[in-house]
């Protein structure tokens, strides 16, 4: 059976893994955080490349055969470079879902919540080009709600304050469809849901991605059976960051008890960087 390596700057990309396990219940997933640099949203796209280079080869490294880049901005930076670097392994990446958001707006106004760095790629400019022409578009980076869905602050006041003020100018026009474009806030869609109205549709994109990755591996290994309510394995979790976080919020946000193994990034002489598992050592190229 194959393996499918998942990963994100932090919990975000649990949404994702949770979509994996629904669909493939017996699938062997193993997931990284990168804790110690999340979010990635504000960082250059270099800098989140070289960290989705390493990260994907250390996931290799465990037996990975395929890999989902649950993340929006890592997607929207490295995703190209990943595919050039490891033409034999497939890559399933994050993007905004603007073309079913553009199909689904009645009134031709959709707001999307991301990050600065989708917002600023090419890759969310050529959906837009692409998908929306004729769709007015509605952006917010919603700055800090990354933070407060990695604090596990999913219902608190502060977190509400931060959707209220990215929704406000976006209902005011007549948004009827939000775009979900960071794989965090899938985990406060009740929130938001809430504070825009029954009226408003709200698109997750990672039901999509899973199905995207049961093609992939029915294409690789064969036909394979999805979820059909049977238990479903446990991943295998790993962070950069406190474990003792991960966990907490592996529990919290999947309702899943599962120990978390610790990575941690080493500087060595400039520009490299090494992730270090155990005593194992993957360069950053």
């Amino acid at each position: 059976m194959s393996v499918v390596g998942v990963f994100d700057s932090g919990v975000g990309g649990l949404s994702v893994l949770e979509q994996l396990r629904v669909r493939l219940p017996a699938q062997q997933l193993i997931y990284v955080a990168d804790q110690a640099h999340v979010p990635y949203g504000g960082r250059p796209p270099a800098q989140v490349r070289a960290f989705s280079e390493a990260i994907s080869r250390f996931l290799l490294a465990q037996g990975a055969d395929l890999i989902v880049v649950a993340c929006n901005t890592a997607s929207a930076a490295a995703l190209t470079q990943l595919r050039q670097t490891f033409p034999a392994v497939p890559f399933v990446g994050m993007e905004p879902a603007v073309k079913p958001g553009a199909r689904r707006t009645r009134q031709g106004r959709i707001g999307v919540l991301a990050t600065p760095g989708t917002f600023g790629s090419r890759r969310y400019a050529g959906l837009l080009a692409r998908y929306a022409q004729g769709v007015e578009a509605f952006e917010d980076p919603c700055h800090g709600l990354v933070e407060a869905v990695e604090a596990g602050r999913l219902d608190h006041p502060d977190t509400e304050a931060i959707v209220r003020r990215a929704l406000a100018p976006m209902l005011a026009a007549g948004v009827d469809t939000l775009v979900l474009g960071c794989t965090h806030y899938p985990f406060v869609q009740p929130l938001i849901q809430r504070l825009a109205g029954p009226q408003v549709t709200i698109i997750d994109p990672a039901p999509a991605v899973a199905r995207r990755v049961v093609h992939l591996l029915a294409e690789r290994d064969g036909q394979i059976q999805p979820g059909s309510g049977a238990e479903a394995t446990a991943p295998t979790l790993y962070t950069s960051g406190d474990p003792r976080d991960l966990a907490r919020a592996v529990y919290k946000l999947l309702n899943l008890d599962a120990p978390v193994h610790a990575l941690r990034w080493r500087a060595q002489d400039s520009p490299a960087l090494k992730l270090v598992a155990g005593s194992s050592e993957w360069p950053l190229a």
